[in-house]
């Protein structure tokens, strides 16, 4: 952001061109959600405190009462000429009685704790009913990290300036902000190192397809029959020709449609039709399910790996395998594994997944409501999921999405993202307090979606 309005400014824009673009477009949301209600303006000492006087002369300019609360004046010269537009008056405290309230305090860049005058208005602030609004990013939060640095307030609308900060998709803040809107302000942001991720588009399969050229993925079984079959039941709708269960349990619930393999495991995963495998649901950790995953390994195809073998994964395994091709899918706790695994010393979850990345070549997909992609080419981000999803067996579903996404195209990267995607939206059409099961089947509807 810093080196975008830079260039900006070398371009000949000047900030407070730059802030002026930013405040008026935000003052359009501002209008379009008070709907003629009185507003207060908190306006902190920097540039987003300079936002903030033009958000106020902006609705002012538009008949609506405004009221400016600053605890101290600006400090930045664009601030200060900011301030300087704002013709009504500006109080050092308030009990914020507007039924609308923008906060202007701190924008992104901030790396310490609030305190003192701020953090009691931002106290006060979360304990208001009104209808708050953040610009850029909520006061007190750590635009890079998500970090909360001060009182926690849970707005209604956040308002990005420019572009999406990280802290816009990453825990704590993320669940803080309410609905999140983008207001550009005309910067070129071209070769960003991270991004929001696309909404993806399918194609049905070509005129001469067939199932294995659709794909053929095989799932492993291994302990625990039943994570193995959610996810197979997810991945039989999510576009692979055709789905196999590699294992020696008998599944009487199975669908008719779903192939079940028994027999020697080495003959098995030895069919050079396989396009893709998906290894850990269900797996088991002893010495049968680390000598299956070490086998699949050692045969270099594309493969997502999850659950039980992101606890049995090592180095070793690694070095036999084509980690180009493998791609990892795991919550908090198998992250924290895979680092103490690979030796990474990272805390924050966005850390983690970038040097796990680095240190392993693996494509990773760290999922939650803050769900992080790092691959080769980039660091994704994605809108927030429905938190129905936070019951058991819905991550055995998205394994076997995302296998069945690699198995019909083989690129680790798209086929996470892509899973992602499915993955939210059968969530939604599979209504509230889904089971694990309900999901796999509400895969189907949520493919028509993307086509």
């Amino acid at each position: 952001m810093r080196a975008a309005e830079q260039a900006a400014m070398a371009a000949g824009t000047s900030e407070w061109e730059l802030m002026r673009r930013a405040g008026e477009g935000a003052a359009q949301w501002v209008m379009r959600v008070a709907a003629g209600r009185s507003v207060t303006v908190l306006c902190g000492p920097g540039n987003n405190g300079g936002d903030g006087y033009v958000i106020a002369h902006a609705l002012r300019r538009k008949g609506y009462d405004v009221q400016v609360v600053a605890p101290v004046e600006p400090k930045s010269e664009t601030a200060l000429h900011a301030r300087a537009q704002f013709s009504g008056e500006v109080a050092s405290d308030n009990w914020l009685r507007n039924p609308v309230i923008v906060d202007c305090l701190f924008g992104y860049g901030l790396d310490r704790e609030v305190g003192g005058a701020f953090a009691k208005l931002l106290e006060t602030l979360s304990t208001s009913n009104c209808y708050k609004i953040a610009i850029d990013v909520p006061s007190a939060v750590h635009s890079d990290s998500g970090e909360v640095l001060g009182p926690f307030v849970q707005y209604d609308l956040t308002l990005a300036l420019g572009a999406w900060k990280r802290a816009h998709f990453l825990m704590p803040a993320m669940g803080s902000m309410g609905a999140r809107r983008l207001v550009r302000i005309g910067l070129e942001l071209a070769d960003m190192p991270a991004c929001l991720s696309a909404r993806p588009h399918f194609s049905a399969p070509d005129p001469d397809a067939h199932k294995y050229r659709r794909g053929l993925l095989a799932i492993v079984a291994g302990a625990m029959p039943g994570a193995p079959l959610l996810a197979a039941e997810g991945a039989m709708r999510a576009g692979a020709g055709y789905v196999k269960l590699l294992s020696e349990h008998s599944h009487p619930d199975a669908p008719a449609e779903l192939v079940i393999e028994q027999g020697r495991f080495a003959e098995r995963i030895a069919d050079d039709r396989i396009s893709a495998f998906l290894v850990g649901p269900g797996l088991g950790r002893d010495d049968s399910a680390r000598d299956r995953l070490e086998r699949v390994l050692a045969r270099k195809v594309p493969t997502v790996l999850d659950a039980d073998a992101l606890h049995l994964i090592d180095q070793t395994m690694l070095d036999r395998a084509d980690p180009a091709k493998l791609c990892v899918t795991p919550h908090e706790g198998e992250l924290a594994q895979l680092c103490a695994t690979f030796g990474i010393g990272a805390e924050q979850k966005l850390e983690r997944t970038r040097a796990l990345h680095e240190a392993t070549g693996l494509t990773v997909l760290a999922k939650g409501p803050d769900t992080v992609l790092q691959s080769d080419v980039m660091t994704s981000f994605f809108p927030l999921g429905s938190s129905w999803l936070s019951t058991a067996g819905t991550g055995d579903v998205l394994a076997g999405i995302a296998a069945s996404r690699l198995a019909t195209h083989g690129d680790p990267a798209r086929s996470c993202d892509e899973a992602v995607w499915l993955h939210h939206e059968a969530a939604r059409l599979a209504s509230p307090a889904f089971s694990a099961g309900d999901l796999a089947r509400a895969v189907k509807p949520a493919m028509a979606a993307f086509l």
